[in-house]
């Protein structure tokens, strides 16, 4: 699929990040693309910013959807049918994703199992509901977001990552498994697996919005705690912080973490859509996620050690994790 002109794109978690960035790139070679996000209001600002750069007669669509909701997801389905007035779609890109539920242990069931349903029920809700369209078209591709998380399980080994490690191993192995499944049953309908490092998004300001409903300023107490403990384990002095300072230090750490990324959220997309018109099924996103990759499969029983993230870092990566 190397023109998308004139083709229809579904975008998950368009609202920001590589969703935003995704839409924009495509909507300027003149694909139509519908959009879905939980925030109406980041979803404006993604379609004007479309339509201002897409060619003319490009439709840019939206929708508010809980992709971990299956109801909302067979209606975003419906209203993209309808808006667009097609029963088929030729890309499908399952980007909605949130952080949170770091520990099965020392964290909240609702957080883990919202931040595990959006990153994994997501992907295979949408997979689900749009499979008729894609399978409608002359030739379709399902772009699955994974993450470096998808082959490697944490953060450091200072920082538990459970629950979005968890889903991006399913989304991973629910992409692989697609390759022969496609190939056997719909040759027509590609999949490909991207697999991002640190690409600067808001995700971690939204998913304090998606899981707390709000900003790091209303954060509970109880947040707060949990949040102080997690700084604890990874070394950083936090126990002489009040509450608000460490609120606020969390806003900072969120902004950095979006503003500083070695890889932009622009650079991210224009890479994951060079990847999808190659036709590669394995997409790595950034310099730290192929150097990941290389060292957990050199030696995958140091993944887990100190020793593993330190070497990482003496090459220069992954500075802001762990």
């Amino acid at each position: 699929m190397r023109d998308v002109r004139g083709k229809l794109a579904v975008v998950t978690g368009g609202g920001t990040g590589m969703g935003r960035e995704l839409a924009r790139q495509l909507a300027a070679t003149g694909c139509h693309v519908a959009l879905c996000d939980v925030s109406l209001a980041t979803m404006t600002e993604t379609k004007a910013l479309c339509e201002a750069e897409a060619p003319a007669g490009t439709r840019v669509s939206l929708a508010l959807c809980d992709v971990s909701v299956e109801q909302e997801v067979l209606a975003f389905r419906d209203a993209v049918r309808a808006v667009h007035a097609t029963d088929r779609i030729q890309l499908l890109f399952n980007n909605a994703g949130i952080g949170g539920g770091g520990s099965l242990i020392a964290d909240d069931r609702a957080e883990w199992d919202k931040t595990f349903g959006v990153c994994w029920g997501g992907v295979y809700f949408c997979t689900r509901a749009f499979l008729p369209m894609l399978l409608a078209s002359d030739e379709a591709v399902i772009v699955n977001m994974s993450s470096v998380n998808g082959f490697w399980a944490c953060l450091g080994p200072r920082t538990a990552h459970t629950a979005y490690s968890a889903a991006k191993f399913a989304v991973k192995g629910f992409s692989e498994a697609l390759i022969t499944d496609l190939r056997l049953h719909a040759p027509h309908v590609r999949v490909a697996v991207v697999m991002p490092g640190h690409v600067g998004t808001s995700i971690v300001m939204n998913t304090n919005r998606v899981l707390r409903n709000g900003d790091f300023a209303s954060m509970s107490a109880a947040d707060v705690g949990r949040v102080r403990g997690v700084l604890r384990l990874r070394g950083l002095p936090v126990d002489a912080m009040s509450d608000d300072e460490l609120r606020a230090a969390m806003q900072q750490m969120a902004i950095v973490f979006r503003d500083h990324a070695p890889t932009s959220a622009a650079r991210a997309a224009a890479i994951i859509l060079d990847g999808v018109r190659a036709g590669a099924w394995r997409i790595l996103v950034g310099d730290d996620a192929v150097a990941l990759d290389r060292a957990v499969r050199a030696d995958p029983s140091l993944a887990y050690e100190e020793r593993f993230m330190q070497a990482l870092q003496a090459e220069g990566h992954m500075q802001l994790i762990g």
